[in-house]
C-alpha cells in the first residue's frame, strides 16, 4: 500500500491480526470506547493511556477494543532507543540507490484511520514525545523531518498508549501528560474473572491445573506481589509440557517444578499445601 503527501510517496505496513479477545472488567473496555467517541462535530477523539503492572492485559484491551470498532489495529512497541523517525517515517535505501519512505504503524494507522496501540509508551524519551505533541491535541497531525511533510489524521484514528507501573521507564512531560488523557487503571482481576482469563488462554488445562494457578496468582495479590496472569499463564503451560512429555514427573510435581523455573524460589511462599 502507497500514499503520497506533497509528492512524497509513503509506503505502508500492515495491521497487526493477533487472535486474542478481552475477558472480565467489562467496565475498563467501555472507559476506553467512551474516551474515542466523538459527540459533536467539533469534538475530536482522546488519547488516553491504560496503566498497570507489566503481565494484566493492557494491550489485549486496547487490541479488543480497537477490533470492537471495527478498525485495523497497529502495534508500535516503544523502547528506551525508540527515535522520533521510528515513530513516523524512517528512510530506507533500495538496491538501485533510490530512497524509499516507510511510514511506521503508527503513521500507517493515521492514514488509513486505524487504531494504534503504543505499547510500554513511558520507556520513550521526551524527544520521542515530542513528536507527537500535535497529534494528541485538536491539529491532529505529525511532521516528518526526514520525508520533509505534515501527515494529518484520518478522522475514524484512535491512538491509545499502554504503560507499564515499574521503575524501569521514564516520567512523561506535563505537556504530553496533560495530552493523554483519561488514565484507565487495570488492577489485578478478581478470582472468577481470574479464572475466566486463565481459562480462555488454557482451553486445553484441566480444572487441576487452573485451580492451582488462580489460587497461587489470588494469594501473591493479596501479598501485594508483582505475578500476573501471563505468569500464570507460563506456570500452567510448562507444567503441562513437563507431564506431556513423559517426564515421570506426577501433576503436583510438575507444577511445583514450573513455578521454581518460571517464578523463582520466592514464588513458593504463595503456593496453597495440602
Amino acid at each position: 500500500m502507497q500514499v503520497t503527501i506533497d509528492g512524497v510517496t509513503l509506503h505502508l505496513g500492515h495491521p497487526d491480526e493477533i487472535p486474542i479477545r478481552w475477558v472480565g472488567q467489562p467496565e475498563m473496555i467501555r472507559q476506553l470506547l467512551a474516551a474515542w467517541l466523538i459527540i459533536d462535530e467539533r469534538d475530536v477523539p482522546m488519547s488516553p493511556r491504560l496503566l498497570g503492572k507489566p503481565g494484566v492485559g493492557k494491550t489485549t484491551l486496547a487490541y479488543a477494543a480497537g477490533k470492537q470498532l471495527g478498525r485495523e489495529v497497529y502495534i508500535l512497541q516503544a523502547t528506551l532507543d525508540t527515535r522520533p523517525e521510528d515513530l513516523l517515517v524512517q528512510p530506507v535505501i533500495e538496491a538501485n540507490g533510490r530512497l524509499r519512505y516507510v511510514a511506521s504503524p503508527l503513521v500507517t494507522a493515521m492514514l488509513r484511520g486505524g487504531v494504534v496501540i503504543l505499547d510500554e509508551g513511558n520507556r520513550m524519551s521526551e524527544k520521542s514525545w515530542a513528536s507527537l505533541a500535535p497529534l494528541l491535541d485538536s491539529r491532529r497531525y505529525v511532521e516528518s523531518i526526514v520525508a520533509g511533510i505534515k501527515i494529518h489524521a484520518h478522522p475514524d484514528f484512535r491512538l491509545v498508549a499502554t504503560m507499564n507501573d515499574d521503575a524501569s521507564t521514564f516520567e512523561l512531560p506535563e505537556y504530553i501528560h496533560s495530552r493523554l488523557q483519561p488514565q484507565i487503571l487495570l488492577d489485578f482481576p478478581e478470582r472468577e474473572e481470574e479464572l475466566l482469563i486463565l481459562k480462555e488462554n488454557l482451553p486445553f488445562a484441566d480444572d487441576r491445573v487452573l485451580d492451582y494457578v488462580v489460587n497461587f496468582l489470588q494469594a501473591a495479590h493479596m501479598a501485594e506481589e508483582r505475578y500476573t496472569v501471563r505468569d500464570g499463564i507460563n506456570l500452567a503451560r510448562f507444567a503441562l509440557k513437563l507431564v506431556g512429555q513423559a517426564s515421570g514427573l506426577s501433576l503436583p510435581q510438575a507444577l511445583e517444578t514450573s513455578l521454581l523455573q518460571t517464578l523463582g524460589r520466592e514464588a513458593l511462599r504463595h503456593v496453597q499445601r495440602g
